[in-house]
């Protein structure tokens, strides 16, 4: 690891305000030459509007920005640009129909004396800069004919291409495979020696641990930390966090269990699964683990109505229920909270009230009418449950964090009053006090009655939380655990496939 006195980029007192939010309060920041840099925080801490300050879509309303030690301005993105400062987002857009140089180079291709694009050089250079990061993709092929992992190698490349010294990654490994996030890994240790400062935005602590030199933290907008990796702890990392101790991240309560809620019998779908059965009981957490393509949302989708099945019966308690779209699911009191809750669950552009309100229309209406206050205070009895963090219940539900998006979701339709609630990774993507208060809700609604299944990869969450456990492979339900027999080492043989897990 590289020492150096000077930090390539500093923060110091910054300060940023929006209309009833102070979304960064003073805080600071050092990133080092040829050093990881973790940035640690709740949803809601300030970290994507520090991200946003440093690529230069925001501008600061106090503090300086320190480059080598000097003081500088970043008015627009281009001038952070032309500082070094580059980012490598969880979802950057790409073109299909252009090819991966055209891609790289978007926006400041290199041009000729007569001001024309330099296709030959725009080649040259995207060679480069993929031989640099090991990536063997020919610049010249259409974005479409590569494979996903193929592409963000291309949007790596891409932020790379304006010659950093600064490499942003926010949650870098979100939406990859095991095999890409160790290619990852392999490119930021390339990045580190070739002495760029790396700052790492991530909520997986094992990637922190693994891969930073250093850790900064904020909490509510304010610097409450900073040092290095080889003398922290993960407890002491999440009290700075949190403000407090999280000792049980999965605070499971002991739950009455009672009648069956939703029993479902030889349920198959045409290419997804075949042969779905099972029951859950009031009061029950049922997980339902598996490697992904097991299956698992799919059948999830399957019982809002999303899809159908090609064959099997549903029973809500002791009434057979037909279930062709998701308004006969949510009548028959089955709600879904999908993963993608930003694209499936929230509607971004209208504030949080409407969207918690949405599917519960008749309870906050009178003769065609809506009652605003009505409609307040649905969503301020659900959202208050949850520890929503918002400026106010008409803040735009897009301008929230990741974990408090997920909180409205399932605000929403906790509103309908169901009878099963179906969480598909209920926890992706959210910060560890985030974690801890939905796991906690979880265990409320359960002891209050209400019948949960609760899709996760997460093994410690599944474990932590279920009642009982299904393990899917393939399509298929592989086995079911309970007791003693919801070990990790259970799940993860019938998951795979190995042999008979005992």
């Amino acid at each position: 690891m590289q020492h150096a006195a000077t930090p390539v980029l500093s923060l110091r007192g910054i300060v940023k305000t929006f209309p009833g939010v102070r979304a960064l309060d003073g805080v600071q920041m050092d990133l080092h030459p040829g050093q990881v840099t973790a940035l640690i925080g709740e949803n809601g801490a300030g970290k994507s509007t520090i991200v946003k300050i440093l690529t230069g879509i925001y501008r600061p309303d106090e503090g300086q920005i320190l480059v080598d030690g000097t003081e500088t301005h970043f008015p627009t993105a281009q001038a952070a640009g032309h500082a070094g400062v580059t980012a490598i987002h969880q979802e950057t857009v790409l073109f299909d129909d252009m090819t991966v140089a055209e891609n790289i180079f978007i926006g400041h291709a290199p041009r000729t004396r007569l001001g024309l694009i330099d296709r030959a050089a725009m080649q040259r250079r995207a060679r480069d800069i993929l031989t640099g990061i090991g990536a063997d993709l020919n610049p010249a092929v259409r974005l479409r004919d590569l494979g996903i992992a193929s592409k963000h190698l291309v949007a790596i490349a891409r932020a790379l291409s304006i010659d950093a010294r600064v490499v942003i990654m926010d949650e870098p490994t979100a939406a990859l495979s095991h095999k890409e996030i160790a290619e990852l890994y392999d490119l930021v240790g390339k990045l580190k020696a070739q002495g760029k400062a790396i700052l790492f935005i991530s909520h997986k602590f094992d990637e922190i641990f693994r891969i930073a030199d250093r850790w900064t933290v904020f909490r509510d907008g304010r610097f409450v930390g900073e040092g290095l990796m080889t003398a922290a702890t993960e407890a002491e990392l999440v009290r700075l966090m949190v403000g407090r101790s999280v000792d049980q991240i999965y605070p499971k309560r002991p739950a009455r269990i009672g009648a069956p809620a939703l029993t479902v019998a030889g349920y198959a779908h045409p290419t997804e699964f075949d042969d779905i059965t099972f029951t859950l009981h009031e009061g029950e957490i049922l997980g339902f683990y598996g490697l992904i393509g097991a299956g698992r949302s799919e059948v999830m989708q399957a019982l809002f109505g999303i899809t159908q099945p090609s064959k099997g019966a549903t029973r809500i308690g002791e009434e057979v229920r037909v279930i062709r779209s998701t308004a006969q699911a949510v009548a028959a009191g089955i709600v879904y909270v999908p993963e993608d809750r930003g694209r499936q669950g929230a509607i971004k552009g209208l504030p949080i009230f409407q969207n918690v309100t949405l599917p519960s229309l008749k309870r906050t209406s009178r003769d065609g009418f809506l009652r605003l206050a009505q409609e307040f205070a649905l969503t301020r009895d659900y959202t208050q449950r949850l520890d929503l963090r918002a400026a106010s219940l008409d803040q735009d539900v897009g301008l929230l964090s990741g974990g408090n998006q997920q909180k409205v979701v399932i605000a929403k339709w906790l509103a309908t009053r169901p009878r099963v609630i179906i969480l598909d990774e209920p926890t992706k993507g959210i910060d560890i006090g985030s974690k801890a208060a939905v796991h906690d809700f979880m265990s409320e609604l359960a002891a209050e009655g209400l019948a949960v299944i609760m899709v996760s990869s997460e093994i410690p969450e599944v474990l932590g939380m279920s009642d009982r456990v299904i393990v899917m492979r393939a399509g298929r339900i592989a086995a079911e655990f309970a007791g003693d027999q919801m070990t990790p080492e259970n799940l993860v043989r019938a998951a795979v496939g190995i042999g008979d897990a005992a």
